[in-house]
């Protein structure tokens, strides 16, 4: 019986002598490494994070004691310690395990925490309630380097160090976030961490003179004012005790007596304490030390080598998205690719290797980006911004007062947009046509399939507006890309099919499960199909549909969206405008509610998406049934 076997709850994490805690590691590694080679998931930031969450739950009593995990996809030791060791191998499936920590799936988890920077103000704010309401528990807050460049991050500590509540943070340094953090934070921590040799010294004088009887105390107060201007010298100083937040260390996240020290000494302090955890990404597994980027969100691999199983014969829209911004820096060296950590991830990386003068990744800052991107487009540049629509969220200030009301002209890909497989409802694209159609002066494309997002990606990079193009995380049709990028005129629809009984406008790649369901109704039912390939979300081709809708009486429209606020509402309000009518219509989009943890597949299957659920819906309605 391995020891891991042994531990349930963190009860039994608290029993382990320091050489079980070593052993304990070990075999978490393993495990993790077993899991993600099969499901998937998030390696490289769960094996860096083994030891200091061991750490933790040795010396905080959780569910008692908060601890609050920043972003979360490294709390995958932080559920097999709580509870869930049997059901980890089911993680980031069809009704297992979230990827992330979700306080529905269990009491040991604080926030559902999906997106970055948001610990810090969570643990604030619950900190004051825990004194007003003279509760005694500590509140840990666990963040990445990465995630402290976010500006709510920032906020957060700057309000932290003004009320100075009792509260922990511990500052999980790896260097990374998804890629090589960048940044004048960055820099401070790296300095930080070259100091550790000064820390330790200046300890060690410090308690040579404490001993001396008689003037040691005095001797001691006096080289506190000395330390001061040597640490000035030596170096640089702590912006965290600039805030008013105590820092301690640089501490080895990888050290458990170096670890259990510091974190039971922080308990004693009724002040905000940050500790600086240095821990290495990858840790225990050499392919993801050496590549912590691919193996950040990986795909299933084979252990022995590293090599990912299987793949995408087509390439993914992310990938069709940043060859062509390449093609077009090639031809235009006034336009610049942008990113908030996530250069391989949208596809961007490609303009980072071959022209890395025309590229900026601002870190985990998304709100920053469009007002740098709206700096440069003043300036005389042409800003080309990759985002996750998820974390296009995080900007919608910046986009309606900053770059629409002034109609700056920028190009945003709106990567993961529509449902996205695994990582659960934190990660969901549903939002961004709900959220973008009602602001004044945009463009808002969706292609069909990459060979489309090519030619949007050029049109939009010679209007002068900003422009947004929205396109899923899955791999492309596989059909032929052309050769010459053309521009698909503004605001024009296609017609794909042609039919008398039903008008189905359907947004992005799911038009071909459209023509598939088309295709289905006119063979099985004789029910024949308009199907329109819808392209300009905003502006919509108003004239288009209302000439087909003429002939039509039953509209359907189809969107991995939100069906409240989405493509059927701005349908439905157009028609709703042109006054009395005859039609009748069905929304094919995603209801409100929680999406359910699965693949993409099988959410499209959930939600009646796919080719044969959009085959039943507009068989039923045609049939009025």
């Amino acid at each position: 019986m391995s020891l891991l076997e042994k531990i349930d709850l963190p009860a039994d994490v608290k029993k382990l002598s320091l050489e079980e805690l070593s052993q304990c590691s070990a075999e978490i590694t393993d495990l993790l490494i077993q899991v993600v080679s099969r499901n998937g998931g998030h390696l490289s930031s769960n094996l860096g994070v083994v030891d200091l969450t061991l750490a933790l739950h040795r010396v905080f009593n959780a569910p008692t004691d908060k601890i609050i995990w920043d972003i979360g996809h490294q709390c995958y030791t932080h559920k097999i310690v709580t509870g869930r060791r049997e059901r980890i191998f089911s993680i980031r499936k069809k009704d297992g395990l979230l990827g992330f920590p979700d306080n529905v799936e269990s009491e040991y988890d604080v926030l559902n925490a999906g997106h970055a920077s948001t610990s810090l103000g969570f643990a604030s704010g619950l900190a004051i309630a825990r004194d007003r309401r003279q509760d005694d528990f500590h509140i840990v807050a666990v963040i990445g380097d990465g995630a402290l460049t976010g500006g709510v991050a920032l906020e957060a500590l700057n309000h932290i160090g003004q009320v100075k509540q009792r509260l922990i943070i511990i500052l999980n340094d790896n260097k990374m976030s998804i890629s090589p953090n960048v940044g004048g934070i960055s820099r401070h921590l790296n300095y930080l961490v070259s100091g550790r040799p000064y820390i330790r010294m200046k300890e060690v004088i410090q308690n040579i003179l404490k001993s001396i009887p008689t003037v040691g105390k005095s001797m001691y107060e006096v080289a506190k004012k000395v330390e001061i201007l040597m640490r000035t010298m030596i170096v640089p100083g702590s912006l965290f005790d600039e805030l008013g937040i105590k820092y301690i260390g640089p501490v080895n996240g990888h050290d458990f007596p170096e670890m259990l020290k510091e974190f039971e000494a922080a308990k004693k302090h009724d002040f905000p304490v940050l500790l600086h955890v240095v821990t290495s990404k990858g840790k225990g597994y050499v392919p993801a030390a050496n590549n912590p980027s691919s193996y950040h969100s990986s795909a299933p691999f084979n252990i022995e080598d590293g090599k990912f199983i299987g793949g995408a014969k087509s390439p993914s829209y992310s990938e069709i998205f940043g060859r062509t911004v390449l093609k077009l820096v090639e031809a235009d060296r006034t336009i610049v690719a942008l990113t908030a950590a996530m250069p391989e991830g949208t596809g961007l990386e490609a303009v980072q290797k071959e022209f890395p003068d025309n590229f900026f990744d601002v870190g985990i800052a998304e709100q920053y980006m469009f007002d740098f991107a709206g700096g440069l487009a003043m300036g005389g540049l042409k800003p080309v911004m990759g985002v996750y629509s998820t974390f296009m969220q995080r900007a919608v200030d910046q986009i309606i007062h900053d770059i629409s009301l002034m109609r700056i002209p920028v190009l945003i890909g709106l990567d993961r947009a529509g449902l996205v497989g695994g990582d659960g409802p934190t990660h969901q694209g549903l939002y961004d046509i709900a959220l973008l159609h009602p602001v004044p002066d945009i463009v808002l494309m969706a292609p069909k399939d990459e060979n489309e997002l090519q030619h949007m990606v050029f049109t939009g990079s010679r209007m002068a507006k900003p422009v947004f193009i929205r396109y899923p995380k899955e791999p492309g049709q596989g059909g032929p890309l052309d050769r010459e990028l053309l521009e698909i005129p503004e605001g024009k629809a296609e017609v794909l099919r042609r039919g008398n009984h039903v008008l189905i406008l359907a947004v992005g790649p799911l038009v071909y499960r459209a023509m598939e369901a088309a295709l289905r109704l006119s063979g099985l039912d004789g029910i024949e199909a308009t199907v329109v390939n819808v392209r300009y979300i905003k502006p919509l081709d108003r004239k288009l549909i209302f000439s087909l809708a003429a002939k039509i009486a039953k509209i359907v429209t189809v969107e991995d969206g939100t069906a409240c606020g989405g493509f059927a509402s701005i349908i439905h309000r157009e028609f709703l405008a042109a006054g009395p009518n005859r039609h009748e219509f069905l929304t094919l989009a995603v209801g409100e509610g929680v999406v359910p943890l699965a693949s993409r597949e099988e959410l499209l299957e959930h939600f009646a998406l796919n080719a044969a659920g959009l085959y039943r819906q507009v068989r039923a309605f045609v049939k009025g049934k």
